[in-house]
């Protein structure tokens, strides 16, 4: 068991009350701004105070929302108090989380109610009303302001997972509640592609990417981070396809619901699209950012994020829900140098960093650029394979099918290989070994090594060279 609060005036704390329960999570942050509208304030009724032994009369509070299903299909919480004060508190949050919460002053008349319910959210003032209950998972005891010293003990006995004392905890029990109602399942697989340098062809896989997986049948979103980059949208000829585009989230903040937000987005072949309109907004919150690829990876399936070549807190909070982030690199020295510099401020914030090569100049023409390994090599990072040209994905580019969409071409193979094998600890096939050039000439080792400050082309285990 653990508190979920604050002591004094120090940061959101963790207390170990029990044997073998779980510790909880400290309060972090607001509830967000669907908190604070909430419904309208239920006053209960009955009598206050009085224990009840056994099952009780499941005497509802007046005005407290009915039992039922939560506007996008899960199951709400049961609610037990008779503090005013925090059943506002509590429908409030059940409002922000998208929740219908049962809502009672004792231990409900049908046992199954009881046992049923995802989630139970016992008030402090309730604690003493409900002991007799069976022990079940899911127990919550939540208070507001000064703690009695009882509650400890309280706690204990109906089994409380995490004591919470509101409104500091109030994020992280909104959280609770929301993952009651869309279902705590597996996240999705999210990849982030960045270019090494401009005009390395990043948004190009990054849509082929999402397309790929959702052809794959994966739900798929594909999240547009990089406002100065011209639209993922118009690469993917949906531009005028009806749906918010990020300018709409721009202050949003604490948790956005899942459904919610794959509902308003744009479906463009087979997946969500997540872009930007034409208008002077260029930039977005930090806070908007975690809120949005929380709910996207909530939905399961894949999120692929095509990224800015730039730092900056949006930036961060975007690379820190990665799973695996590509940075694709034209096997050019002037590329590898770009690269390097950007590889540098992706390394400490990513779980997992490997390097895309895009041949250089002429496919098929020995002698033209460097290796893939030496450009692994020259960054110290893992090759996850060559990018193939792929003319057909070069010429649809204005007004053809979208890049990855022709499920025969060089360019969708190579993406359902990546999506195949990026989990795994090696590196992807080289899909296109003719393009995988040799370096121009034979000073041009010398030259790399001059340029990187020492030998650094060995090739990294598992890389193709």
């Amino acid at each position: 068991m653990a508190m979920t609060g604050r002591r004094g005036e120090g940061e959101g704390v963790g207390r170990e009350t029990g044997s073998g329960m779980r510790a909880g999570a400290g309060a972090h942050g607001e509830a967000g701004g669907g908190v604070r509208g909430g419904p309208g304030r239920a006053r209960p009724g009955g009598p206050g105070g009085v224990p009840r032994p056994g099952w009780g009369s499941g005497d509802r509070g007046g005005g407290a929302a009915a039992p039922g299903g939560a506007p996008d299909g899960g199951t709400g919480p049961l609610i037990v108090t008779e503090d005013p004060g925090l059943l506002d508190d509590l429908l409030r949050l059940c409002a922000a989380a998208g929740a219908r919460p049962l809502v009672l002053h004792t231990l409900p008349e049908r046992r199954g109610e009881w046992e049923a319910a995802p989630l139970v959210l016992i008030g402090d003032d309730a604690a003493a009303r409900v002991d007799a209950a069976p022990r079940r998972q899911g127990v919550l005891l939540v208070g507001r302001d000064r703690w009695e010293p009882a509650v400890w003990q309280w706690a204990v006995r109906v089994g409380a997972e995490h004591v919470l004392r509101l409104p500091e905890a109030e994020a992280w029990l909104v959280d609770r509640i929301a993952d009651v109602v869309e279902g705590a399942g597996r996240s999705a697989r999210t990849v982030g592609v960045v270019g090494g340098r401009g005009g390395a062809g990043a948004s190009t896989l990054a849509c082929a990417l999402a397309v790929t997986a959702a052809a794959g049948g994966s739900r798929t979103v594909l999240v547009d981070a990089d406002p100065l980059g011209g639209g993922l949208d118009v690469l993917l000829g949906g531009e005028q396809a009806e749906g918010l585009r990020w300018p709409a989230f721009a202050r949003s903040r604490g948790r956005v619901a899942r459904r919610a937000l794959e509902e308003a987005l744009p479906e463009v072949h087979g997946l969500r699209l997540l872009s930007w309109d034409r208008s002077d907004t260029a930039a977005v919150a930090p806070q908007a950012v975690r809120a949005v690829l929380g709910a996207a990876r909530r939905g399961g399936g894949t999120v692929v994020v095509d990224l800015p070549r730039r730092a900056g807190g949006e930036v961060a909070e975007a690379l820190a829900q990665l799973d695996l982030a590509l940075l694709v690199v034209p096997a050019e020295l002037r590329a590898v140098a770009a690269a390097r510099r950007m590889a540098a401020v992706l390394i400490p914030e990513v779980r997992d960093l490997r390097v895309v090569v895009r041949p250089a100049g002429a496919p098929g023409v020995p002698g033209h650029g460097l290796a893939s390994g030496s450009v692994a090599g020259l960054l110290g990072l893992p090759l996850a394979g060559v990018l193939p040209h792929d003319p057909a994905a070069v010429e649809a580019q204005e007004t053809g099918p979208p890049p990855g969409s022709g499920p025969r071409g060089p360019l969708a193979r190579f993406c359902r290989e990546l999506w195949d094998r990026a989990a795994g600890p090696g590196p992807v096939p080289d899909d296109a070994p003719e393009a995988d050039a040799r370096e121009a000439t034979p000073g041009r080792g010398g030259l790399l090594r001059s340029a990187f400050g020492g030998n650094r082309t060995a090739t990294p285990s598992g890389a193709t060279a």
